[in-house]
């Protein structure tokens, strides 16, 4: 018996000297399993209302894409709250935003939450909610689309670069920023532009009910307060978050509603990886609904 206790005495010394000489370590790491780990009461009461947010740029769709399926298929899940801020930004990612909320639609109410900026590719996504609600605050619109180039060609004589290039296809340097675009090259992507502007244009009409014929009214990259997109039917109310979530209580008929956490580690990886693909935006910008 006394060889026991001595065994465990030994033991709980060692795992204090390990403590006492990696205190600072050990501490990193419960703090990341706190982070990590669910609480209890989250295995009790599982969610029935979802919130899931877009903030940012709009460059890559998959995290948003995932958590909207998931919720779809979720049938704890009777509704979801989709709040956005954010300006825009490439358009196919903008629009599998945009169908993956149709699609959610189908099976719950979905209420857009427009918490700061809801502009182009951020307004895309918000088209296909049953209610669209904007902080008063809020801007709205910008429906429209747009490529940048920069002509450094005089910067490049000034160092004394020039460039070498071997292509086939008449349009394939369009874009080049070595030198003026010619009148075909211009051409070419106004071509590309105008056919993306009346797809994004042809959604809005056919998802908020509006006249395609009076598009310059609420489109043609226009910026609107939330007021002035009340008044040209791009939104339905303006509230704020705690308006919007009541809606959508009322709308998904939860008489006990319990709202979703997010993982703090989570959002932050969600945020870290935003901030990555801003900087990839920078170098490398497609067409963007802005």
């Amino acid at each position: 018996m006394i060889k026991i206790i001595r065994k465990i005495g030994r033991c709980m010394a060692t795992g204090l000297r390990f403590i006492q000489a990696h205190f600072k370590a050990t501490v990193l790491v419960l703090f990341v399993l706190w982070l990590i780990l669910p609480s209890g009461n989250e295995g009790i009461a599982p969610h029935n209302l979802q919130k899931i947010a877009l903030t940012g740029p709009i460059l890559d769709a998959t995290p948003i894409i995932e958590q909207l399926d998931e919720a779809r298929e979720n049938e704890d899940v009777k509704g979801v709250l989709f709040s956005i801020d954010s300006p825009g930004g490439a358009v196919a990612p903008s629009v599998e935003i945009a169908y993956a909320i149709k699609r959610l639609r189908e099976t719950k109410p979905v209420v857009v939450y427009a918490a700061g900026i809801m502009a182009s590719g951020g307004y895309y996504c918000a088209i296909w909610g049953n209610e669209i609600i904007a902080n008063p605050g809020s801007m709205i619109g910008s429906i429209g689309v747009i490529i940048e180039g920069a002509d450094v060609s005089g910067l490049m004589e000034k160092v004394g670069v020039k460039t070498q290039v071997v292509h086939a296809g008449e349009y394939k340097q369009v874009g080049t920023f070595e030198r003026q675009w010619s009148h075909l090259e211009r051409a070419e992507l106004e071509k590309v532009i105008n056919g993306t502007y009346d797809l994004f244009v042809g959604d809005v009409a056919r998802a908020r009910g509006l006249d395609l014929n009076h598009s310059k009214d609420y489109a043609n990259a226009h910026i609107f307060t939330a007021a002035q997109a009340k008044e040209v039917k791009l939104i339905d109310s303006l509230g704020v978050e705690y308006d919007a979530k009541k809606r959508l209580e009322i709308l998904s008929k939860v008489t006990d509603p319990v709202w979703n956490k997010e993982d703090p580690m989570e959002k932050f990886m969600k945020r870290f990886a935003a901030e990555g693909a801003s900087l990839v935006h920078m170098y490398f910008p497609p067409i963007a609904l802005k």
